[in-house]
């Protein structure tokens, strides 16, 4: 395991040479930002275009009314239902590139039927594959960038690949402001058909390859990654490594959820994960990004439209940026943990506000803006990519996709509840009641990372397993790495 450590800082510096670090870059672009970037696409597309689709100029052929744009906007959540299960059997039969493919074309599929939509079934029909592979984007991308990377950059390259989302909303609010409805479609569309046409320089993943027995191809893929000869001692190290853990689990095409929920560490970084990622569809960011501009109105603060559209994903950018800078420098749990309280607090300041604004009193102008920005600033900070990047740091590649597949499906479901309930919830409670709820939430969040959820940086999966298990020896691991 040292040496293991000690082979990792002598192809860290192989990085920063010219040639590999232009393939990281290449990789990077076509096979993670270019997915999550369609992905900002899909997820900001409604909220520019509602003017649009409910004009008597409806692309549709009739306005739609408020009800059809609330069945368009949550159907995208209820089909990433649907997208895990199909997304995480083609990552684990055929290859995480070949996943990653498939994802970029159901992209492309559904921009070109928006392009044909003249009936409003049509457009649900758009929606619904692009929601399949919105939810196949946050199990593959991740799972594919993690097993090409080396350890102690896996957390800035996904984190990296993380933030094309909150460019591609930002891009998506810009274009429906200032663009029209086709030509608006037509950039995503040819985004889509460009990325799928540079998938070619990209590899498979070498663990995928190991899985399938084809080692001498992933020891050509490791090299080529890391910028070292094929016969390297650190590229047959690392082949070994991996060899090694395929070999312990070499039953794991007969191995059924209930066989993993066996393994005490998978069982319990399981449900450790699922009850994390349970918490982030009840941030509170949703309902601001719904309401912001009404918040801020109801309490005066008087706002170009334009830029009132663009805060939003203005913070989600700039919040970003952090994962990319320290993730892999700080650890994952102060990220998250911070990130979580911040939350809180902004969003318990932002209720008060509110329940003070409606009992008569007069509320200054800027506490809401600040609140909605330092809010949806530490959502895109930490609570969306830290759990992202911890869950693909704790389980082995062997089993690494069924229980992320599970876990998201449950996530995409939740997430599917909050956007039909939210406005339910809201009228019956008010909009101050539900963020008081989001900050409890998200209070609960930074316990549960602060007590149970284990630190993942610059560790293997087998210390982390260790932990997990409650064994001395991933304590002890945990000493020597770097």
């Amino acid at each position: 395991m040292l040496s293991r450590r000690k082979n990792e800082k002598r192809y860290g510096s192989s990085l920063t040479t010219v040639r590999s670090i232009y393939r990281l870059s290449m990789l990077m672009f076509v096979s993670g930002s270019s997915v999550f970037l369609e992905y900002g696409f899909h997820v900001g597309w409604v909220s520019p275009m509602k003017k649009v689709l409910q004009s008597d100029a409806s692309p549709v052929g009739v306005p739609l009314t408020d009800v059809e744009i609330s069945f368009v906007a949550c159907t995208l959540t209820l089909a990433g239902v649907v997208g895990v299960p199909i997304c995480t059997y083609i990552a684990e039969v055929y290859g995480r590139k070949v996943a990653v493919v498939t994802i970029m074309l159901l992209y492309a599929v559904s921009w070109n039927l928006k392009l044909l939509a003249t009936h409003n079934a049509v457009l649900m029909g758009a929606r619904i594959i692009g929601g399949v592979s919105l939810g196949g984007s946050f199990i593959v991308v991740p799972m594919y960038i993690r097993e090409i990377s080396q350890d102690s950059l896996r957390g800035t390259l996904v984190s990296l690949a993380l933030s094309s989302q909150h460019v591609g909303v930002l891009a998506m609010y810009a274009m429906g402001s200032y663009l029209s409805y086709n030509c608006t479609l037509w950039i995503a569309l040819c985004i889509s058909i460009v990325a799928i046409s540079c998938m070619p320089i990209a590899p498979e993943s070498p663990a995928f390859l190991v899985k399938i027995e084809k080692f001498e191809e992933a020891k050509q893929v490791l090299a080529n990654l890391r910028g070292l000869q094929i016969d390297d001692v650190i590229i047959q190290n690392e082949i070994n490594y991996l060899e090694n853990v395929d070999s312990n689990h070499k039953t794991d095409h007969k191995m059924t959820l209930a066989t993993i929920f066996r393994n005490k560490s998978w069982r319990r970084g399981y449900f450790l994960c699922q009850i994390l990622f349970c918490c982030i569809p009840f941030h509170g960011a949703f309902a601001i990004m719904t309401y912001a501009t009404s918040i801020m109105t109801q309490v005066g603060v008087s706002v170009n439209p334009e830029l009132q559209s663009l805060l939003v994903p203005l913070c989600l950018l700039c919040g970003s940026v952090a994962p990319i800078l320290f993730v892999d420098r700080t650890g994952r749990k102060p990220l998250l943990i911070g990130a979580f309280s911040v939350s809180a607090v902004s969003l318990s300041c932002l209720a008060s506000a509110l329940l003070v604004q409606r009992s008569g009193v007069v509320v200054p102008s800027w506490v809401p803006v600040v609140t909605i920005a330092a809010a949806v600033f530490s959502y895109s900070a930490g609570v969306v990519p830290i759990p992202n990047i911890i869950i693909n740091d704790m389980f082995q590649f062997q089993v690494r996709g069924k229980i992320i597949g599970l876990i998201l499906m449950v996530y995409w479901g939740c997430t599917s509840l909050q956007v039909v309930f939210f406005e339910l919830i809201s009228s019956a409670l008010g909009l101050d009641s539900v963020f008081f709820m989001s900050a409890a939430i998200n209070i609960f969040g930074a316990l549960l990372v602060l007590i149970f959820i284990p630190e993942t940086k610059g560790k293997t999966t087998e210390q982390i397993e260790d932990i997990l298990a409650g064994k001395r020896s991933g304590n002890t691991l945990e000493t020597t790495s770097s």
